[in-house]
């Protein structure tokens, strides 16, 4: 019988390269036997979990599963529930967090791996939209950064352009390290009103155009902030509420895991085809994105995404799109 022990939730932000492919497979039997949504879901496929060798043999969980079941790992009273942003009518996904301490340490380590110590950096949140709702886990993550940060001027801006620009300019001439974390509206409202210089500024984008403005590319859109913020690149976060990990990119929209989140691509005509990226020659295997995230260790860690993708051999990916028919959802609303 498959039980929650140390080594399944103690060591998952501990996981290495060599070692990912035995944790994903104590999780998924855990899961198999905790989580009655996925069970029943690997029952309709056929699946014997015992069987189940490797990674490109378990089963994905789609997505919209997330819009209508309470997919749990146990019986537990959430200590969070997630909401995702969307459009009128549309349903919203949830995710029932058991324990926000596991989510709290995988967007703090993950920061801290990418962007260094959190207490030298000043973090500044531009997600208006956000703040508006209730239940946001990016919010959530960038107001526990905010904590963490030992800058005065951390904290959420809303739609005081004005503020944020004078204390991005008493950043630069001091040069404080600063983040500045964005829907993507609102960065480029932003930009346009105000023309910076940025060099200690770090601007990263969450995605997220929401209907606000008309819809560009990710190229044109960073494009756009390159030139009205002065910067050499634009910093970019994937992340979703059904996802307790983020990965993160430092230019072009090539994004990296964290060592315990991984990416694989499916056949976009096949779900249950998976493909890979032969050798660092062949570039890039491509197809739709389906995603391991051994935080979500009381929900489900293998999520079936609509998002299209490519995975190059190095295990870096790119977003390019997502389905036909699929829902667009808050951090999803920009044409790729």
């Amino acid at each position: 019988m498959a039980t929650v022990n140390n080594d399944i939730t103690q060591h998952i932000f501990k996981v290495q390269a060599e070692g990912f492919e035995q944790k994903a497979l104590d999780t998924f039997r855990y899961q198999h036997e905790h989580n009655a949504i996925y069970r029943r879901y690997c029952d309709a496929l056929k699946i014997n979990a015992e069987e189940i060798m490797g990674l490109r043999q378990i089963p994905f969980l789609p997505i919209s599963f997330f819009k209508t079941k309470e997919v749990i790992t146990t019986t537990f009273i959430p200590q969070a529930i997630f909401e995702s942003s969307g459009t009128t009518g549309s349903i919203n996904s949830r995710h029932f967090v058991k324990d926000v301490s596991i989510y709290k340490e995988s967007f703090t380590k993950t920061f801290s791996r990418f962007y260094g110590n959190i207490n030298e950096c000043c973090i500044i949140g531009l997600l208006p939209s956000y703040l508006e709702r209730k239940n946001s886990s990016l919010v959530f993550m960038v107001n526990e950064l905010v904590k963490k940060s030992a800058n005065c001027n951390s904290g959420f801006y809303l739609y005081d352009f004005e503020k944020l620009h004078h204390t991005l300019l008493a950043n630069e001439k001091i040069k404080q390290r600063t983040l500045l974390i964005g829907v993507t509206y609102a960065l480029l409202d932003f930009a346009e009103q105000y023309k910076m210089n940025l060099k200690y500024t770090t601007v990263m984008e969450t995605g997220g155009m929401k209907g606000r403005r008309v819809e560009i590319t990710r190229e044109e859109v960073h494009q756009q902030l390159q030139q009205q913020l002065g910067i050499a690149a634009v910093h970019s976060e994937y992340g979703m509420t059904e996802l307790l990990s983020q990965a993160y990119s430092s230019a072009n929209g090539i994004f990296t895991c964290p060592p315990w989140m991984k990416i694989l691509i499916r056949a976009e005509d096949d779900p249950f085809e998976i493909t890979v990226a032969q050798n660092i020659t062949k570039a890039y295997a491509s197809g739709v994105i389906n995603i391991i995230d051994l935080a979500n260790i009381y929900s489900c860690a293998f999520i079936a995404t609509d998002d299209m993708g490519k995975l190059y051999a190095n295990e870096n990916f790119e977003i390019i799109g997502r389905l036909d028919n699929s829902d667009m959802r808050g951090c999803g609303l920009m044409i790729l």
